[in-house]
Parts: structure tokens; C-alpha cells; sequence
């Protein structure tokens, strides 16, 4: 530790910290534009000069180590007038627009003007002009003469995204930022940069001229999109919801969010929205009122149980759903005697599982890992914020290696690449544990052949010290999921990895913490979405969009299919349309891949005639004369749910969770086609994104949601139901 005095008070820091650092550690703010904790430090903006003692001129904080016994004088007369000549410098050519900037109210060089800045400008000349750029349909470049080369986009998109789109060029007064080709900016995590940019050059396209900073509402929530359980802050005005920003969480997403969880929110106000309960009559819809539409629904599952019996209801649950929604769902099912329950829509193996599959590991370590092997995911797409963790940990020395059937770009050196058909998977995995199992002296569970690229990726496994295994969507939807678990297994065994599932859903873990899986004699997702239930309840979901099938044979005569979705959804097969809340009008709770429980309230009021998931169900309930459905709150379910002991602790019992099968591996299908949704195809909310919908990757995922449609039959006749 190095000792410093910092404007008369003595402060302790590493050695090998700058100023700004021991600055930060003291409390002691140095205005800055160009610095920021998460960068590299590039020192351009020269705002943080601050007065060294025996230094001949101000010194920028950012860049300047601590030495033993340095005196620094961040008040100073000298470092004053300093920071005010360089604020006089920046503003010499910044538009001097706030009335009519975006960004005025949250504005750092605005602030820092007010506290720096000069009254009146010496600088009479014209000022200069940066043309706009179009950069896609997230981010807007329309006001690039207000950028003050602070670079902090740049070194974003290299250091942290991992994909250098955004560049500086040119000299002096001609430099400018710019994608150089007039490329648009396609990062998944590509908002971020509307964040960190200090002067508004770089604003939200979607956001743009609906709201003032200070008209805004701000309201803590969780991202229901992917298992990272992103922290967010929902800006509302006038009960709508119009920006959603990162909150802070270094446990978590540090203080980033996918692009998915920033512009999703535009889907809660378009016109798909249900905003009141619908029947169908003679093949057309009918809209109809709350009482109508239950005592329907309760009239004709109480039918369905008396002639066919409890069995023939079943329930298909997303897991973007809330723990007590899934919670209320699979409770309503088994109560009218049924355990045809599961949330595992787009899996095409569904053996029973002896824990909650987790992530093996905590999110946090994912930055620390110096080897890893991930299997049947394209992380970067999959889990951008996981992506943007382990890739921390490549720029720190770690050695990535996957197993998939696409050679995605990870935008990260890669140690080793496995890229067969989804059918090969099982083989590669064998070919990885024959080479360890002979450097071990042990024999794998599957022999398979010491390869060029199985003798890679081994020997980076057999190397280092913390080592994950991680199974992606596709390793958990293949038709050998519990093969593919078997052999990462004893390969982390090995070589002292720990083995986890990246986890598809906002939820996923809460899904089958509540038992939203089939219990004994239960229907599976496959066997419900082929026609096995008579009175089917769909939550949350679309089987067209989200399941392995497709909508199978649902709908028709003799059934009942009970849709509650937040959108028009599922028209071409359900009988019953319920409005139900998405996560932005309901209090409810998110279990992320870590087994962290993060419970968040409604941040505005359900639309229209749209109720929260948790209290339709509980209504149903009460209205087909159930018991043990009398409950007050989400609260109360929540607690019910996790039982009254646990029902505060932060994370999931460490006893129920479990990566581990009592399976034996065994090779699979060689035609195995598993079914991973495109990043903006996750889910009902992001599918009905514009903005999102309109990025390449919203382009592509659409192609891809196409073909996946026109397969799902072809691949659901080959897929074998391990009970």
C-alpha cells in the first residue's frame, strides 16, 4: 500500500493506482469526461488536471500514479483555473444546444459548465460541423457535433463488447467519430454506449424527444429476458413506460444491460397488446368482460374434469414468468388432479432430474475463470452479459474453448473449437474425455478418438486452475442432454471443473424450484402439445415461437385451450384470450442462473383491462371452489412458494441444487436438431420489439424463427420422450 495526502487528508492505495483512484477511495470527486472505472484510461479529455506538488504543471488525474508521499491538491488555485481552461477549450466548438438536446438534465458537460465554465465565450469564429451517421435503428448519431472525443464508445465496443464498430478519424478539429464504412453498430450490448457518452452525441433513437430527465419516474426492476437477472431502472411518465436503464449490480451485470433489456419495453406499448378478455365464438373473437370470461373458462374446465377427469387438464408455463405465477399455475393443475405440467417447452429430452440445474458457480466468478468449455451456445448471443464476463476473463489470460455446431463469432480469442452437426456433440465430448481419461489414467465413460481439436481443447482443461463446464440452451434442449451432462461431469471430475447450465430464461431456475415440471404419470410439453389434454392452460407463451413442436395439435373440437398472455397471442388455437401483466404492471420474482431470488414491484399500473398472471389464477381457482387459494399478495405466494423458512434468504438452498444425472452417457441421435431461439426471438416481449426487430440480429432471428416453424414437425417426429 502506498500512502498519499489528498487535499490534507492521508489515503492508503495500491500501488500502481492513479489519482482518480485514490481520489474515489477518499470520497473527493475530480470532474472528468473521458474516465470511467470499467475503460482503460485514455486520458484525452484532460479535465481531471489537478495540482501534484513539485510537478511544473497540473497533472491528469486519471493517468498519474501515486507515489509514496505525493501531496495533491485537487482545489488548488492552480488546478482550478486549470479544469476551467480546459471546459473553456471543450465548449469552443460544442453546439451550445441544451434547450433541444435529448440528453439536457442528465448532461455531464452540462453540469460540469455550470461549475467550470466560463460566462461568456471568447471564441468568435464559426464553430465546426460533424454530419450525422445512421447507425441503425438503437442508437442515434444525429448531433455528432456535440462529441468531445472522450472515446469512451470506442474503447467500449473494443475493450468490453469485444467488437471495435465505432472509431476515431482524422485530426484536430477534422477528427470525428464514426463507424469508418458506414457499417451500423450491431453489438447485442450496444446501448451501453448511449450511457457512458457524457455529451449527448450518442442518444437513444427509440427514447428520442418522448421525455424530459426530470419529467421521468425511476423505479428499480429485473430483466425478464435471459438467467443474468440484470438489475434495471424503469423510467416512467404518465404510467407508460418510455426508457429502461442499468442499475448497478457488480454481484450481477456490474453496469451493463443487453440491448434486449434496454429497448424490450417498447413491445408493452404497441398496438399488440391484450387490453381485454377475448372468447371465441363460431371462429371469431368476441371481447368480453372478466366475469363472462372466467365463469367460461372455470364452466368448461369443470366439464372437461367431470367427463375425462383431472388428467386431461394440463398447464404449459414459460419460465419469463414470475416464481409466483408459475408457482399459482402448477398448484392449479395438481389441485384438479393433474401433474401435466412442465416449463421445459423447447427441450426434446425430458428425463427427471435429481436437482435445480444452475449455473454451478457464481456469476461474479465467471470474470475470474482461467478455463472454460462451453457447450451447444453461442454465448455472445445467448447470454450477453455472461459473454461480456467470460470475455473480461480471456483479456486477463483464460483460455475459452466450445462445442457447437456454428463457428459464431465470440468477439474472443478462442483455444479451442469443436464445430460438428448438433448430432456429433455426444462424440466430441467422448473425444475429449478418451484424451483426458488417458492423461489421467482413467477410461471414459464413452471411448472416443484422440482428435487434433479434442487434444486442444484438452490440454487447455487439463491446465489452469478455475475451470466451469457450462451447457448452453442447445446442450439443454438436445434429445441427449442428460449424455452431454454426463460426460461434462466426469470430465470437470477430472480436471476439477465445476459443471453448469447457462439456463435458457429470465426464470428458468424458479421454474423448477416451484415444480413446474410433470410429476409422476404427468404429460410432458411434447406430449401436451401433441393433443394430450383436453383443457390446456398456455402462460406466457406462444408453442408457434417456443417450443420444439410448434403448436403441435392443439386446438379443435372436444378441447379447450386457455391462453394468458399480455398480447393477441395464440389466436389460431385458443378458445379464451386472458390479459394478463407483463413484468412491468405485476410484483413478482425472478430466480437468475446463480439461484439469486431478486423480487421487484409493479412500476406502473396494468393497462386497461389487464390484471396481474397471479391474481387471475387465484380468481380461477376460487371460482372452480378450490382450496388453499386465499392469498392477499404476491408476498404471500412467494412465501408459500420457497417455504416460510427460506422465504428471505437471498439465493436458492444450496441442497436443492444439482448439476448432477444418475444417467449413463450413451451416444444419441446423430440427426439431432435442438431448438435455440434467436437472441430476438426469446420471448414474447422482445419478439414484438420494432427497434430490436429491425437490427440485423432482429433480421436474422426472424429468418431463423421461419425456417424453425417449418421443421418443427419433421423434428418433433424424431425426437424419442425419455420418460
Amino acid at each position: 500500500m502506498i500512502e498519499i495526502e489528498l487535499d490534507g487528508q492521508k489515503v492508503e492505495v495500491t500501488e500502481g493506482s492513479m489519482i482518480m483512484h485514490a481520489a474515489d477511495k477518499a470520497g473527493t470527486y475530480i470532474p472528468h469526461f473521458c474516465y470511467h472505472k470499467k475503460l482503460s484510461i485514455a486520458a484525452n479529455c484532460r479535465m481531471c488536471l489537478v495540482d501534484v506538488e513539485k510537478a511544473p504543471k497540473p497533472m491528469p488525474a486519471c493517468a498519474t500514479p501515486v507515489t509514496n508521499g505525493m501531496i495533491v491538491r485537487t482545489r488548488s488555485d492552480k488546478a482550478l483555473k486549470a479544469q476551467q481552461s480546459v471546459m473553456e477549450f471543450l465548449l469552443i466548438n460544442h453546439p451550445l444546444d441544451c434547450p433541444i438536446c435529448d440528453q439536457g438534465g442528465e448532461c455531464q458537460l452540462q453540469d460540469l459548465a455550470v461549475g467550470y465554465g466560463p460566462g461568456a465565450s471568447r471564441y468568435e469564429e464559426e464553430k465546426r460541423v460533424v454530419m450525422h451517421k445512421d447507425v441503425g435503428p438503437l442508437i442515434s448519431m444525429e448531433e455528432m457535433s456535440r462529441c468531445i472525443h472522450c472515446t469512451r464508445c470506442v474503447r467500449f465496443g473494443q475493450e468490453i463488447a469485444g467488437v471495435m464498430e465505432l472509431g476515431m478519424v482524422n485530426r484536430g478539429e477534422h477528427s470525428e467519430i464514426t463507424t469508418v464504412l458506414g457499417d451500423t453498430v450491431d453489438s447485442e450490448v450496444s446501448g451501453n454506449m448511449i450511457d457512458l457518452c457524457p455529451v449527448g452525441a450518442l442518444t437513444s433513437k427509440p427514447f428520442r424527444y418522448s421525455a424530459r430527465p426530470w419529467e421521468l419516474s425511476r423505479r428499480k426492476s429485473v430483466s425478464p429476458h435471459d438467467s443474468s437477472g440484470a438489475n434495471l431502472i424503469v423510467q416512467v411518465k404518465n404510467n407508460k413506460v418510455l426508457r429502461v436503464l442499468p442499475f448497478e449490480n457488480n454481484d450481477v451485470n456490474e453496469c451493463w444491460i443487453a440491448d434486449r433489456d434496454r429497448f424490450s419495453y417498447e413491445a408493452l406499448n404497441t398496438p399488440e397488446r391484450l387490453t381485454s378478455p377475448m372468447i371465441k365464438h363460431g371462429g371469431e373473437w368476441k371481447t368480453v368482460d372478466w366475469q363472462t370470461a372466467l365463469e367460461y373458462v372455470a364452466r368448461g374446465v369443470a366439464e372437461i374434469q367431470r367427463d375425462h377427469g383431472g388428467r386431461a387438464i394440463g398447464a404449459l408455463v414459460s419460465p419469463h414468468s414470475t416464481v409466483e405465477e408459475l408457482f399459482l399455475a402448477q398448484k392449479l393443475v395438481r389441485t384438479l388432479g393433474s401433474e401435466n405440467v412442465d416449463h421445459r417447452l423447447r427441450h426434446a429430452e425430458f428425463a427427471s432430474e435429481e436437482g435445480v440445474r444452475w449455473l454451478g458457480t457464481s456469476i461474479a466468478s465467471l470474470s475470474t475463470l482461467q478455463r472454460a468449455l462451453v457447450i451447444g451456445s453461442n454465448l455472445r448471443k445467448d447470454h450477453p452479459l455472461f459473454a461480456l464476463r467470460v470475455r473480461a476473463a480471456v483479456r486477463s489470460g483464460a483460455q475459452v474453448s466450445v462445442v457447437h455446431d456454428r463457428d459464431d463469432d465470440w468477439a474472443m480469442a478462442m483455444a479451442g473449437k469443436s464445430i460438428v452437426p448438433a448430432g456429433q456433440w455426444v462424440q466430441a465430448l467422448s473425444d475429449i474425455a478418451t484424451v483426458i481419461g488417458d492423461e489421467k489414467g482413467s477410461k471414459a465413460p464413452l471411448q472416443g478418438n484422440a482428435t487434433d481439436t479434442a487434444k486442444a481443447i484438452a490440454a487447455s482443461l487439463l491446465s489452469g486452475e478455475r475451470k466451469a463446464i457450462l451447457l448452453g440452451n442447445a446442450a439443454a434442449h438436445h434429445p441427449a442432454a442428460s449424455s452431454l451432462l454426463a460426460l461434462a461431469n466426469w470430465i470437470a471430475e477430472m480436471t476439477g471443473a465445476t459443471v453448469g447450465y447457462l439456463t435458457e430464461a429470465a426464470n428458468t431456475v424458479g421454474a423448477q424450484l416451484v415444480k413446474a415440471v410433470p410429476g409422476n404419470g404427468g404429460l410432458n410439453a411434447k406430449q401436451m402439445l401433441e393433443g394430450g389434454c383436453k383443457a390446456l392452460f398456455l402462460l406466457n407463451t406462444e408453442p408457434a415461437f417456443d417450443s420444439a413442436v410448434g403448436a403441435g395439435k392443439l386446438g379443435g373440437q372436444g378441447s379447450m385451450v386457455i391462453t394468458l398472455s399480455p398480447f393477441k397471442a395464440n389466436l389460431d388455437i385458443s378458445d379464451v384470450l386472458l390479459p394478463i401483466a407483463p413484468w412491468t404492471e405485476t410484483p413478482g420474482t425472478f430466480v437468475n442462473a446463480e439461484g439469486r431470488v431478486q423480487s421487484f414491484h409493479a412500476v406502473v399500473k396494468p393497462l386497461a383491462e389487464t390484471r396481474p398472471a397471479w391474481k387471475v389464477l387465484r380468481v380461477l381457482a376460487n371460482m372452480l371452489g378450490l382450496q388453499g387459494f386465499d392469498y392477499d399478495s404476491a408476498q404471500e405466494v412467494l412465501q408459500e412458494a420457497r417455504g416460510k423458512a427460506d422465504a428471505e434468504q437471498a439465493f436458492v438452498q444450496g441442497s436443492l441444487l444439482s448439476n448432477r444425472t444418475a444417467k449413463a452417457a450413451w451416444l444419441g441421435d446423430t440427426d439431432a436438431r435442438p431448438v435455440a431461439a434467436a437472441i430476438y426471438q426469446l420471448d414474447g416481449v422482445v419478439r414484438r420489439a420494432p427497434s430490436l426487430q429491425l437490427t440485423a440480429d432482429g433480421l436474422a432471428g426472424q429468418q431463423q424463427a421461419v425456417a424453425q416453424q417449418q421443421v418443427a414437425q419433421p423434428n418433433a417426429r424424431a425426437m424419442e420422450v425419455t420418460a
